[in-house]
């Protein structure tokens, strides 16, 4: 039988979940605001003293950002990089020629997923979005085929994949490692980068009619072949190596002794911050001092993209400021009670958390370190064997149903020119597909791992 307090707990968080959804979505309040509130009033309904739930929001706050707040910067820094350089049209117009114009949406689904590794969706967003109208205007595509699998790909990446913020610090709580959580987040993500992006595009452009002139389309210069670009092999080696390194910093535990100097070197160079340091410097070099940036331009550059991600990293923090209340007022305790009752599986779990949190949030960030924050204590208790696994789920949880309390809804929206109805058609039920199916296949993988 259910414990009458721990469903008081659940039934308090339930409410604070709420009234995040109604505070961002109807009042229009700012979340970080939101969910210091919602944090404050669940810690009250729990029968914490208010300085309590003060303290409590500010040490999980602390904690977040101590460590995402590097990852942020310099996952920032690179793609900054990245875009100014011209990296990424060089990635993007290999891919295409490799492709075929037949073949444009999986094109543009690679894409999304080779340059969404080191860019927080919305910067590889806007970073590649004139590709896409390029594209569009050189095929005569519809932007929906076109952009549709691009934006899946850089989803996928945002959910689902390490050295992404919040992937890491799912990593992290539920102590996975690091390389095999990417290697089964590739296997789960492409194929369902390919559902959610160029097969549900064709499926789904036909019935969606934009209008003939796209103001934000307008903006673009299409330059053709005319702009020098650095090649191909040297961007991907930059892009690619703070990946390269985490994954074989993953395995230094399994190469000679685990004392011995070598181990420790191969260690260090896999630390996700010290991987992401190593390919943001090696990018000021490659992308920028070989491009002929001077040092003051690549100084400004690696400034001036700091700006833009200070709602990003207070919203991260205020997760974990959520989630460490959640867990000091007793709601976590109370969620393994009962999920050992009714015998919930932990997987889930570890989904149906992620996406409360990101419906009422609608930040997938968010979503994922508290989800994971709530999940982590069931796993450590109960020695679950596939912790990289459960970084994943929670991680697919964290993109179901995008709506209008997301940022990323809004920017689909206006870079599509779409109506809000279109863009629930196209951009949120593909976060919706990609959630389940990611779900699904993870659960998949359970069974025969």
């Amino acid at each position: 039988m259910i414990d009458p307090h721990s469903l008081y707990l659940l039934t308090a968080a339930l409410i604070a979940v709420i009234g995040l959804i109604v505070l961002v979505a109807v009042f229009k309040l700012n979340p970080f605001i939101t969910l210091f509130l919602a944090s404050l009033a669940l810690a009250l309904a729990a029968g914490m003293p208010f300085t309590a739930g003060i303290h409590s929001f500010e040490l999980g706050l602390g904690a977040t950002l101590g460590h995402i707040a590097i990852i942020v910067a310099l996952g920032t820094m690179l793609g900054k990089m990245l875009a100014e350089s011209g990296g990424a049209d060089q990635i993007a117009h290999t891919i295409i020629d490799f492709f075929g114009e037949k073949r444009i949406a999986w094109a543009m689904m690679a894409i999304g997923l080779v340059v969404g590794l080191p860019c927080f969706f919305e910067v590889g967003f806007v970073l590649l979005i004139p590709i896409a109208y390029t594209v569009a205007r050189r095929t005569g595509k519809s932007l929906v085929e076109v952009a549709l699998p691009l934006v899946a790909g850089l989803s996928v990446d945002q959910g689902l994949v390490p050295p992404h913020p919040a992937a890491i610090m799912a990593v992290s709580i539920f102590k996975a490692s690091v390389g095999r959580t990417i290697f089964y987040a590739l296997l789960i993500g492409i194929p369902t980068a390919i559902l959610a992006g160029p097969l549900y595009a064709k499926l789904i452009a036909p019935h969606i009619e934009l209008p003939p002139d796209n103001p934000m389309a307008d903006q673009f210069v299409d330059h053709g072949s005319e702009r020098s670009l650095p090649g191909f092999r040297l961007t991907l080696f930059t892009v690619l190596l703070p990946v390269f390194l985490m994954v074989i910093g993953s395995f230094a535990g399994t190469i000679g002794a685990r004392t011995g100097a070598f181990n420790q070197a191969l260690g260090l160079l896999g630390n996700d911050d010290m991987a992401l340091l190593i390919g943001a410097l090696v990018s000021f070099y490659t992308l920028g001092k070989m491009r002929g940036f001077t040092r003051a331009t690549i100084l400004r550059f690696s400034q001036d993209c700091l700006a833009p991600t200070a709602l990003i990293t207070l919203l991260v923090g205020a997760g974990g400021g959520f989630g460490r209340v959640l867990q000091d007022s007793g709601v976590s305790h109370a969620i393994v009670r009962i999920a050992l009752q009714t015998h919930v599986p932990i997987l889930l779990l570890a989904w149906l958390l992620a996406a409360l949190m990101r419906l009422a949030t609608g930040s997938a960030t968010v979503a994922m370190i508290t989800a994971a924050g709530m999940v982590a204590p069931v796993a450590l208790g109960t020695a679950y064997p596939h912790p990289e696994l459960l970084a994943i789920a929670a991680g697919s949880g964290s993109l179901i149903f995008s709506h209008v309390n997301d940022g990323g809804f809004w920017l689909v929206k206006e870079y599509f020119n779409m109506s809000v109805p279109q863009t629930i058609q196209s951009w949120s039920i593909c976060e919706t597909i990609i959630s389940i199916t990611a779900l699904l296949l993870t659960m998949a993988a359970s069974l025969v791992h």
